[in-house]
């Protein structure tokens, strides 16, 4: 299933399930937003398994899709967890994963723009699998990752890299408005059979800059889940962000940084495409 938040007009945001190219409204089910189904996790998918036959249906040229969650309670995000990336950013793997956190007020949704700011010079790119947790748990054992796992959707970790690397500190330098888009959708966890064994590929105005697949990350959606809820409980909601390949801007030769009008599409097997357009802050 591919649960979604959508808007038609100027109407409030709203939940609802994207098949065969339309979007079903599951608000009478009673969830006001994407993220109240996904707190209610297996017995909230379990109520709306029916929607797509008995409710309101718009088609996608109807609407306009959003962030699929618009304020997610946290975004985890993971560096240098693909072995060529740390090479090309000349810097050393940890023996634990490297996390670090992005600000929900960066979240955009799918085909809107990214917003370039002024005050830096290196925007960047960076495609990445995102995983979104549906049970809460502290402590969670690797073995028992798949039962709090709700689904699986798109980020790009856009990154202002001299600001990022100014400091020890990544968060702020990753948290502009605009710098986490997601989307399109959140695929439950059911329809992604392996989630290590997907082609990831960011392409720019169709010129592929990575391209890659899930089976090269170095600590896996098991080792996240156990590692980040070992220090703070998960939430239902919670995004952790896998981390991206090689081919970012910073660690090309000569580096290649995000400029005005770019069109940036991410595709992950299974997911979907996420497509933004940059634009420079006047």
């Amino acid at each position: 299933m591919k649960v979604v938040t959508f808007a038609q007009g100027n109407s409030m945001p709203r939940p609802g399930v994207l098949e065969s190219k339309k979007v079903y409204d599951i608000t009478e089910y009673g969830f006001r937003s994407t993220l109240e189904l996904i707190e209610g996790d297996a017995d909230a998918l379990k109520a709306i398994r029916g929607a797509t036959s008995s409710n309101a249906s718009y088609a996608l040229d109807e609407i306009h899709l959003l962030a699929p969650i618009q304020r997610p309670p946290r975004i985890f995000a993971v560096g240098l967890n693909y072995q060529e990336h740390a090479a090309e950013s000349k810097m050393t793997v940890q023996v634990v994963p490297t996390v670090f956190m992005k600000l929900s007020s960066s979240v955009t949704g799918p085909d809107t723009e990214v917003i370039l700011p002024k005050n830096s010079a290196q925007p960047d790119y960076e495609a990445e699998l995102a995983v979104v947790i549906g049970k809460p748990g502290y402590r969670i054992a690797a073995r028992d990752w798949e039962k709090h796992v709700f689904g699986y959707t798109i980020v790009n970790d856009v990154s202002a890299r001299d600001v990022q690397l100014a400091t020890s500190q990544w968060t702020l330098g990753k948290s502009f408005p605009t710098f986490t888009p997601l989307g399109p959708a959140v695929v439950t966890r059911d329809e992604i059979a392996d989630p290590h064994a997907l082609d990831i590929q960011l392409a720019i105005d169709g010129e592929v800059l990575q391209n890659s697949n899930t089976k090269n990350l170095i600590f896996r959606i098991p080792q996240l889940i156990e590692h980040i809820s070992s220090l703070t409980p998960l939430e239902a909601g919670d995004i952790i962000s896998t981390g991206t390949p090689q081919g970012v801007g910073l660690g090309r030769t000569p580096q290649r940084w995000l400029r005005d009008n770019e069109e940036i599409v991410i595709t992950i097997a299974g997911l979907g495409k996420l497509r933004n357009r940059t634009r420079a802050e006047a």
